[in-house]
């Protein structure tokens, strides 16, 4: 018998983007549902591979143009991210955070999914 899909539960606001020539990333949906206007604080790091983005009083980085995020050159270089290469942005708007998946890992998330989809064998 077929399992059915999981009903969705979650909040997160999914969107992908271009990471342009100066490191920004663009997306209506996903930052609308962050609501951060220009001028927010912003604290950037790099956790396991992802860029994570959080609102943050503290923030050394801010909010410079409304739908889009420059990641700065130093997390770019974290994650090895390239002007063209293609991004996932995942949003939680009650935490107010963004987490940015660069290529690489969805690599693995993806390889991983198609494993375990086609029982094992990867094709």
């Amino acid at each position: 018998m077929a399992r059915l899909v999981q009903v969705r539960d979650g909040q997160v606001v999914y969107g992908c983007s271009t990471v342009d020539l100066n490191g920004r990333v663009a997306d209506r949906a996903v930052f609308g549902a962050l609501d951060w206007p220009v001028g927010t604080r912003l604290e950037i790091r790099e956790s396991g591979g992802l860029i994570v983005v959080c609102a943050d009083e503290q923030g050394v980085f801010r909010v410079t143009g409304r739908d889009r995020l420059l990641i700065p050159a130093a997390a770019r270089q974290w994650c090895r991210l390239s002007p063209g290469d293609r991004v996932l942005l995942a949003a939680d708007p009650v935490g107010r955070r963004l987490v940015v998946y660069p290529p690489a890992v969805l690599d693995v998330l993806v390889g991983q999914a198609l494993d375990d989809a086609f029982g094992g064998d990867g094709r």
